[in-house]
């Protein structure tokens, strides 16, 4: 069984713990991989009408740097770090509550109950911060682009937003972001669930060597990549600059369609999927090693 899906109800103070390393986790990877994050932003902006600035993802770093200097690579890079710890909370403490209520008599809880519990927990994670921290992030790299940018910095970015765009300006695109983040969790606490079974087989004591963890958490982000990039596109066109184009997220998608063709759902694959797989892996691997320390230090069974 899954250590996330054993903790002892003892340890519900304690999880802050977990939740926050698990966060602090995410902000080191997302300092070390936001160029990739940035890149995929930018090339799901680019649209074939306008027409495209960038060649690809090499022609897109150059003319960043060429423009902005190796800084640039990282304009909106804030609204992530503020928002990886919340985020990593919300989730991992939903999942935590869905997953307690989800397993069987003997305590397992199996792959098709991760998924909806994954599925919760993202879909918690989007409403709470991610739709408006996406916002934000996608509103700076945008900015950047053009001509004159307007946002000198994080708060000053999120003031101008509200005071033109009020409250609502922050969350835009929260239907897309809602079903990004929910197919997202669900596919990886789905995998996830799954090859830790696999793994330990008949022996739910079996420990899981941290590297094989990272593993799981590396493939499980894959999956989710190529499972959901056409969601994280249209979340990304709801949420820049000229978003106003789109009446809503079906309308996004029809457009998209109809002037880009299908191969535009998948723009920015690439960059994405180098961040996505040492997010995940680097998330779960801090903060299953935390778990184990805890369950040791308050006997639990």
């Amino acid at each position: 069984v899954p250590e996330w899906s054993r903790i002892s109800p003892t340890l519900t103070v304690s999880l802050s713990l977990p939740l926050s390393l698990g966060g602090i986790a995410g902000g080191i990877e997302i300092c070390i991989t936001f160029p990739t994050e940035y890149v995929k932003t930018q090339l799901q902006l680019d649209e074939k009408a306008n027409p495209p600035r960038y060649k690809g993802i090499v022609d897109c770093v150059k003319q960043t740097v060429d423009g902005h200097g190796v800084r640039g690579l990282y304009r909106g890079l804030s609204s992530l770090l503020y928002g990886s710890i919340p985020k990593a909370a919300v989730r991992f403490g939903m999942f935590e509550f869905l997953s307690n209520k989800m397993r069987d008599e003997n305590g397992k809880l199996d792959s098709t109950r991760g998924l909806f519990c994954g599925l919760g927990a993202g879909m918690a994670e989007a409403v709470v911060v991610v739709c408006p921290m996406e916002t934000v992030k996608v509103k700076f790299i945008h900015d950047q682009s053009s001509a004159n940018p307007k946002y000198r910095g994080f708060f000053h970015g999120v003031r101008e937003i509200i005071r033109t765009e009020g409250l609502r300006g922050t969350y835009q695109g929260l239907t897309a972001t809602v079903l990004k983040q929910g197919s997202n969790q669900a596919i990886r606490f789905y995998v996830m669930t799954s090859l830790r079974n696999w793994y330990k087989g008949d022996d739910p004591n079996k420990v899981i060597n941290p590297l094989v963890t990272g593993a799981f958490g590396a493939f499980a982000g894959a999956v989710s990549v190529f499972g959901n990039t056409p969601l994280d596109v249209i979340k990304t066109r709801m949420q820049g600059l000229e978003a106003h184009k789109y009446k809503s997220t079906l309308d996004c998608a029809v457009k998209i369609m109809k002037h880009e063709g299908p191969k535009a759902f998948y723009k920015g694959t690439v960059p994405r999927l180098g961040r996505v797989c040492m997010d995940v892996a680097i998330v779960f691997i801090i903060y299953e090693e935390v778990v184990k320390v805890l369950n040791k230090v308050w006997k639990t069974d």
